[in-house]
């Protein structure tokens, strides 16, 4: 594998429970079938997590891998994926991020992590290229994901080091704490950070001296160019420069589409007051790229001068901890909106499913199904004292927060209430985005493999509004007007096959895909001319196609059904009161049948065995046909 070029070649298996580690050879296969990141790690978590596991226990594995693209100078910048078991769903885990760790992975030859097993004693660990180092973490424990940054690169005084840290959420077991990369980079989603808390490791830190090299470098080059020059020239680049995805807070007033005080409310009289317009001409001092090789560098550093929070910094806020701790649970003021998000990043949670187990909350409150006494303070819409209060009761598992903390799913399981307004898909919770104004998107947030997920598809291209561009992309109009709902089928896969392939060449949705700057072809161009393994385009998409599939394998695996691809009952039932979409629900049940013709599942949404088969999955379907699952 050392000969093909473009991959470190190398996993690295750690064993906690021996304080042990052992590089083993990437299987070329393996790299073919599954390029990278996210891919690699969907199929090791296949066949190595069998079902049942417990998430938090030593059986678990927790996989960290970059991808073929990582840390070269195309302009896409460079990321990776984190998965487990994860213990918030008890599915698939997985969650993305952006961040220099990745960059260094792959300067130390390495492209997939595997931790196994659990520690004795807290520690952290200390890769380089040719060795791990089990530290000792006792002074680390209960620092927030900051000071344990700071301890560390102290501690090993390399400027170049780079730290991914969990915070006191994690080392509580809060079931949606995340892993933090730099301080302000979250693998936030599903629970990651718990996971590797579970492991008794406080954080990672990571070296590399190497380099990485091409098949064909002068040809590589020119792709680079083709790829910088689209992003440079794409209309979107400037706005998304100045406010990153803060922007989208404006569309969602433009298109109805806001989680007002808990998806009640689609537009909201305030919203330019929180809006990212607003925390770029007033807050934001400088722009930076949160990885190696970006040409649209977005992440934006805030500082807030004068008045009572003055002093308060920070990196983002993007746009989902922005609505979540602003229009979700209703609060108007967009400072007191910042020290929230800042809080829930340092503490190492989700901003996602905090802001929704605490908007869940309210409504509760609101329809007078528990009162102030019960949840242990006084809770009313948009009381930010009270939701900091709140916030750090999750973190640290006390009062109420002790039952938020597992997430909204089980939390109103144990409450007994709020079941048909505790807002998730598979258990994971909804984002900041009302489907019943985004269509493609409800779609695609019921099939998504780690459950109510925007980013597995992100069909943006229905925002438009363009029935030509529908026409042309997908032989259906309806099928990019996002009220539409015929066509969503192939606008979901063919998203769901790029996006699979974007995140395991691990490069940055904000320009390959929200641009459409890495599509199929260009992406098939860039991995032959840096491995020497020439593939189409058709090839790429196959590729994509077939880590989708293996995903849907893993949750047919573990009980997954048509029954499990549903949104929460108001978007199914409740017309949007209100706003440019007023009137509207999801037609989900119509996508669905169109979703999983083009996907080649059965009507119940179970992979069928020539579809495995054409995928080179025949491995997978052997082992589902063992376990009596229906194939045909």
């Amino acid at each position: 594998m050392r000969g093909l070029k473009g991959y470190g070649g190398r996993i690295l298996r750690i064993d906690l429970s021996r304080m042990s580690y052992r590089f083993e050879e990437l299987p070329e296969g393996l790299a073919r079938g599954f390029i990278g990141g996210r891919g690699l790690n969907a199929y090791r978590l296949y066949w190595e997590v069998p079902p049942g596991v417990d998430p938090l226990g030593p059986e678990n594995k927790l996989m960290i891998a970059t991808g073929p693209l990582a840390g070269l100078p195309h302009g896409l910048g460079s990321r990776l994926n984190v998965t487990a078991r994860s213990p918030l769903t008890g599915l698939l885990g997985d969650s993305n991020a952006g961040t220099h760790f990745s960059d260094e992975m792959r300067y130390a030859g390495i492209d997939q992590i595997v931790l196994e097993g659990r520690s004795d004693r807290p520690v952290y660990l200390y890769i380089t290229d040719s060795w791990v180092e089990f530290r000792d973490a006792e002074g680390l424990v209960g620092m927030t994901v900051s000071q344990a940054h700071e301890a560390i690169r102290r501690e090993i005084g390399d400027p170049r080091v780079q730290v991914a840290a969990v915070g006191p959420a994690a080392e509580h077991l809060v079931k949606f704490a995340g892993l933090f990369f730099g301080v302000y980079r979250a693998a936030g989603r599903t629970g990651m950070g718990a996971v590797l808390a579970s492991k008794r490791v406080k954080a990672i830190a990571i070296r590399g001296d190497g380099y990485v090299e091409a098949a064909r470098p002068e040809e590589l080059i020119r792709v680079f160019e083709e790829i910088t020059l689209r992003i440079y020239s794409n209309p979107q680049y400037w706005p998304r420069r100045v406010m990153g995805t803060s922007r989208i807070l404006m569309s969602g007033q433009r298109l109805g589409f806001l989680p007002g005080r808990h998806f009640q409310e689609p537009t909201v009289d305030y919203a330019y007051f929180v809006s990212g317009e607003r925390l770029s001409q007033r807050y934001n001092v400088k722009v930076r790229a949160c990885s190696a090789g970006c040409a649209l560098p977005c992440a934006r550093f805030y500082v807030v001068k004068a008045g009572p929070l003055a002093g308060l910094f920070g990196e983002g806020p993007e746009y989902e901890p922005l609505a979540g701790f602003t229009v979700r649970i209703g609060n108007k003021d967009l400072e007191r909106g910042l020290k929230m998000a800042r809080l829930v990043s340092d503490l190492g949670m989700d901003a996602i499913t905090t802001s929704e187990v605490i908007s869940w909350l309210m409504e509760l409150r609101q329809r007078g199904e528990i009162n102030d006494e019960e949840i242990g303070l006084r809770l009313e819409w948009g009381d930010a004292e009270a939701v900091e209060a709140l916030i750090r009761m999750i973190a640290y598992r006390e009062g109420i927060g002790n039952i938020l903390a597992e997430g909204v799913k089980r939390a109103s399981e144990i409450i007994g209430k709020g079941k048909d307004i505790a807002f998730h898909v598979k258990g994971l919770e909804m984002i900041q985005a009302d489907p019943r104004a985004l269509k493609g998107y409800g779609l695609g947030f019921a099939v998504a493999s780690r459950g109510a997920d925007h980013l597995r598809s992100e069909p943006f291209v229905e925002v438009e509004d363009d029935p030509e561009l529908g026409k042309a992309m997908f032989g259906e109009p309806e099928a990019t007007l996002r009220l539409g709902v015929r066509g969503k089928g192939k606008l979901v896969a063919f998203f769901e096959d790029l996006n699979a392939i974007v995140d395991s060449m691990e490069v940055c949705k904000n320009t390959a895909e929200n641009m459409l700057v890495l599509d199929f072809e260009t992406a098939a161009r860039a991995y032959s001319a840096l491995t020497g393994i020439e593939v189409t385009a058709g090839q790429m998409r196959e590729a994509g196609e077939r880590i989708v599939n293996v995903e849907r394998a893993y949750l047919v695996r573990e009980g997954v059904r048509r029954k499990d691809d549903m949104l929460p009952p108001r978007f199914l039932r409740e017309p949007l009161p209100s706003g440019p979409a007023k009137g509207h629900v999801v037609e989900l049940d119509v996508m669905l049948d169109e979703y999983y013709a083009v996907r080649g599942w059965t009507a119940d949404g179970v992979p069928r065995l020539e579809t495995l088969l054409r995928l080179g999955l025949s491995d997978v379907a052997s082992d589902l046909e063992s376990r009596n699952l229906p194939l045909r």
